[in-house]
């Protein structure tokens, strides 16, 4: 499979990446309950395909899924593959879910995550959420360098930040990677954080270092497509109720406007 590098680090990863977030099971901001045994046949599956890193973090599942992530590589024989987490939320004994970056607790967050992940070292340490205080955010970010400096994480990155919270960051230690929250149906990243990421070397965990303006061209075209084959389809439903007696003037309107100029943007003929 064909592999990439992670921003200004040695990590060569594949296209896909297995995340995590579901495999921690019923918590808070979890997706249910789940069968550890399916999650590390998952795990297998996905490493047998040629996914070469998995992405977890300590919060999902309250430190299940880095745990689940451990016995699926201890049950693993073939090539280890690299391991992500994050930390920044942390949890109480009674499951009530909190934010901290201070420095203190960023060290006991990545030593545990290195005990539930059975390993000595994390390939890549990220925060998961930057702090209101940009203070905090800062000084957590000290800390992950000198973890970084002291071997217990190879390289350091960003879960969720702004330009501003990455250009202050930046000047404390080099950002390897960010991670944002970037679908069809949220795309703000693409004119702000992304740029950013291109210009400085940062790799994109969520797109894999690929140039930003092919990602937006490529969801571009998608976006065009689909809107476009939506809007045909009202456009023939209102047609055929016309054709039925059934005129629906909101319908037919919307669907013939709409379906004109969808054919337009995704560069096909449009219906008459």
């Amino acid at each position: 499979m064909k592999t990439n590098t992670l921003g200004n680090s040695d990590l060569t990863i594949t296209p896909i990446g297995l995340g995590a977030w579901a495999i921690g099971g019923d918590w808070k901001f979890g997706w249910g309950a789940q069968d550890d045994d399916d999650s590390i046949a998952a795990i297998h599956r996905a490493l047998e395909l040629g996914i070469n890193w998995i992405d977890t973090a300590a919060i999902y599942g309250l430190g299940h899924s880095e745990e689940v992530v451990a016995r699926a590589l201890r049950e693993w024989n073939g090539a280890r593959p690299f391991v992500f987490t994050k930390g920044g939320m942390i949890w109480d004994e009674q499951r009530n879910i909190s934010y901290s970056l201070r420095a203190d607790s960023v060290r006991r967050e990545c030593e545990a995550s290195l005990r539930r992940l059975q390993t000595e070292v994390i390939d890549l340490y990220q925060i998961h959420w930057t702090a209101e205080d940009p203070d905090e955010t800062l000084e957590g970010w000290r800390m992950l360098a000198a973890l970084k400096d002291e071997g217990k994480v190879r390289w350091i990155g960003v879960s969720n930040a702004s330009v501003e919270e990455m250009e202050k960051m930046q000047q404390i230690a080099p950002i390897t990677s960010l991670q944002p929250h970037y679908s069809l149906m949220r795309r703000e990243v693409g004119n702000a954080q992304l740029p950013w990421c291109q210009r400085h070397g940062v790799g994109d965990a969520g797109h894999l270092n690929q140039p930003s303006v092919a990602v937006e061209h490529a969801l571009d075209e998608f976006a065009a497509r689909q809107l476009g084959q939506l809007l045909r389809d009202l456009l023939f439903h209102s047609l055929e109720n016309l054709r039925r007696g059934r005129y629906e003037p909101d319908a037919f309107e919307a669907g013939a406007v709409f379906g004109l100029a969808a054919g337009d943007a995704a560069g096909d003929p449009a219906l008459a």
